[in-house]
């Protein structure tokens, strides 16, 4: 993991009151384009992410486990690109990219509690469709309203709590001297970059988070599609094997993207060479950019398409819209 190789800074006295974001280019040319592209996939994240959620709050067929934590995921999604791309595109407008300490703190603070709320919310959604093909005749008893609104309602608390707990030790660090983010928004691990004191506490408690929030769901979704997929395999027919498969090839898509992505950003080896370094710096910002822009785009887009039900409550909902009786 990357946090492993912080080193604790020379103190100064001087302490920082806000930082500076290096931001995404220091290309002029490339600022405006990023800026375009960047503005027009945060509106196709909140039509698209807003549309499910008003699809599975107005038709009484999608009132189910399944598109209830398919709501809380748009909509965690929404709130996830709120809290940053909206920093980025202001980002790209002005020639100083400064953030105040609070601010910074803030982001901080919604940017990670929606990570960790997205892994544990993907691990119960993983159970939901295990109980739904493996064992569909208690499906309807286990997973009730009692039962998958308390999920959904932990799942975010739980990331909040995580939440809650790095970011004030990020905060209780003395920051001084160099207040440059090598980053487009105050990533944590960017930002503990910039602490003059002792990050173990950090390295630790953010290594027990990983175990936690990453680890733990990754291996109870894996668990989980293994009884899927074996379930699956005894379906006599093609057709039964098929349907049973379709219900959860949206979400199984979804999880290989997101955990693909942070496996890949925290796990690839660092470089130690000063040019090599540079372009891994780049090559960080744009996988940054990838998991936290382009997937809140491609969930809706993945549920959309594998997903028949909201196909046709889109199309009805569009057509009552555009062609009422």
């Amino acid at each position: 993991m990357r946090w492993l190789e912080f080193k604790m800074k020379p103190a100064n006295q001087s302490t920082v009151a806000g930082f500076v974001l290096l931001g995404l280019s220091d290309q002029p040319k490339l600022e405006k384009m990023f800026f375009v592209l960047i503005l027009l996939t945060y509106l196709v994240i909140l039509l698209g992410n807003g549309v499910l959620i008003l699809v599975t709050i107005l038709d009484f067929r999608l009132h189910t486990p399944m598109y209830f934590f398919l709501g809380n995921l748009s909509f965690l999604d929404i709130c996830y690109t709120t809290s940053s791309i909206p920093l980025v595109l202001d980002g790209f407008l002005t020639p100083r990219k400064t953030i105040s300490f609070s601010a910074c703190a803030i982001q901080m603070f919604l940017s990670f509690a929606m990570g960790a709320t997205e892994c544990v919310l993907l691990g119960m959604m993983a159970f939901d469709r295990y109980m739904a093909i493996c064992n569909p005749l208690r499906y309807p008893m286990v997973m009730r309203k009692a039962v998958y609104v308390p999920m959904a309602a932990s799942s975010w608390l739980a990331g909040g709590a995580n939440s809650l707990v790095q970011i004030s030790l990020a905060v209780q660090l003395p920051f001084c001297g160099d207040n440059v983010i090598n980053h487009f928004t105050c990533e944590i691990l960017a930002v503990l970059k910039l602490a003059c004191a002792d990050i173990s506490i950090n390295v630790v408690s953010m290594g027990v988070a990983n175990v936690i929030f990453l680890g733990v769901p990754v291996l109870f979704i894996l668990a989980s599609y293994i009884f899927i997929l074996t379930t699956i395999l005894r379906i006599p027919s093609v057709e039964g094997r098929k349907k049973a498969f379709s219900t959860c090839s949206a979400h199984l898509t979804v999880v290989v993207i997101f955990y693909g992505t942070i496996l890949f950003m925290y796990g690839k080896p660092k470089s130690k060479d000063p040019l090599g370094a540079d372009n891994q710096d780049v090559s960080d910002k744009l996988i940054s950019l990838f998991y936290g822009v382009l997937i809140p785009m491609l969930n809706p887009i993945i549920y959309s398409l594998r997903n028949k039900d909201v196909k046709v409550t889109v199309k009805n909902l569009v057509s009552q819209k555009c062609f009422p009786k």
